[in-house]
């Protein structure tokens, strides 16, 4: 809690130095649901009236990227799934955005985020000569732990930070997703999954053009019980 903290209050100084915190997580299962009938609005004396039955479209999941010196969300992905593969294309599209920056990733402790191929492409990007080993026998490779240690490797232009198990809320993306659901989801309407993600695109160049600024944490790491 405290490394993860630490990092929040030296992310606007660590940017002007080429150095990028990202809180990153997934929002699965957000469903594309049109309401049978229209929606009625808010009168003097009535509040919005909204049809409880709906017709479902289908689903999309949401990877998205929370610049925690900008309070931006940049770079998203928004697809059908969100598989081992899909997390780290996800990663690599926008570490290629800044070839030459380091970068600093908040994320909680999915076994996605641990995965093997997420350690042999960091390992290829930071010329790490070690032997990489085995997945499920020898190495670094061996399991989630011995990965989870390289991946958190200060040394590495490229590194993670794992939020505590049940500690979700320490991620500031979750404040975002937070943000998006109140904002937009909860009582949107989508004809289609194609409708549904080009509003949450939509969304988020709004929200970064008008809303977005840095979160005042003031959270330090101590414990909030004794």
């Amino acid at each position: 809690m405290r490394a993860i903290c630490k990092i929040y209050h030296q992310a606007e100084e660590l940017h002007t130095q080429g150095i990028y915190v990202i809180s990153v997580d997934e929002k699965t299962g957000i469903q594309a649901l049109e309401r049978i009938h229209p929606t009625h609005s808010a009168k003097s004396g009535q509040v919005e009236r909204v049809e409880f039955e709906y017709q479902r479209h289908g689903t999309q999941a949401l990877m998205a990227n929370f610049e925690v010196a900008t309070g931006k969300v940049i770079f998203p992905t928004i697809q059908d799934t969100r598989t081992e593969a899909d997390f780290l294309a996800h990663i690599q599209q926008l570490v290629e955005s800044e070839p030459g920056g380091q970068w600093i990733f908040i994320a909680d402790q999915l076994n996605t985020h641990k995965s093997a191929s997420l350690v042999t492409w960091i390992a290829e990007q930071c010329a790490v000569k070690d032997e990489s080993g085995e997945k499920g026998k020898a190495g670094i490779l061996q399991d989630m732990p011995s990965r989870a240690a390289f991946l958190q490797d200060e040394s590495h232009q490229i590194r993670f930070i794992y939020t505590p198990k049940h500690y979700s809320w320490l991620n500031q993306v979750e404040i975002w997703l937070g943000i998006l659901s109140r904002r937009l989801l909860k009582r949107g309407q989508f004809k289609s999954t194609d409708e549904l993600k080009e509003r949450i695109l939509q969304f988020i160049v709004f929200f970064n053009e008008t809303l977005a600024k840095p979160f005042r944490w003031t959270y330090i790491g101590k414990p909030l019980v004794a």
